[in-house]
């Protein structure tokens, strides 16, 4: 299981380094044109992108991770994320939890909730897929 705690951590750090990456753009330059919801909805698809790569990448390195195996990556890569957001929310932002928490009720923090749950999902998305892709190129057994 410690594998897959590490594969999530990588999965994470990974997303985060390009995330970050990306939201100085866009708070930098896209907010400022566009606003913040029109500035999200630019963002996340690239964000998403990455996480799913990403996600596929570290999985094949760290060996095709069974459903449990899955649960964990992403669990603990989650976990990482919303603390990593929660810190760097009060660091950079001086916000505090409550906060952080009331941003989720406009539009922007809602898609940016959604992609966060989305990068969270990928793990058990892309297990799911690959068990059935292997399932449906495995020839039936003779009888």
């Amino acid at each position: 299981m410690l594998r897959w705690f590490l594969a999530g951590a990588a999965y994470f750090a990974i997303v985060f380094a390009a995330a970050f990456a990306l939201g100085i753009v866009r708070v930098s330059f896209i907010v400022p044109v566009l606003g913040s919801l029109w500035a999200t909805l630019l963002e996340l698809p690239f964000t998403l992108g990455i996480a799913w790569f990403a996600c596929a990448w570290i999985s094949r390195l760290s060996g095709s991770p069974s459903l449990s195996q899955a649960i964990t990556m992403a669990a603990s890569a989650f976990v990482l994320l919303i603390g990593a957001e929660t810190v760097g929310s009060f660091l950079i932002f001086k916000r505090s939890p409550a906060d952080l928490i009331a941003s989720y009720g406009t539009m922007a923090g809602a898609l940016g909730l959604v992609g966060q749950i989305a990068f969270g999902c990928f793990p058990v998305l892309q297990c799911i897929r690959d068990n059935s892709t292997r399932a449906d190129r495995t020839p039936p057994r003779a009888s």
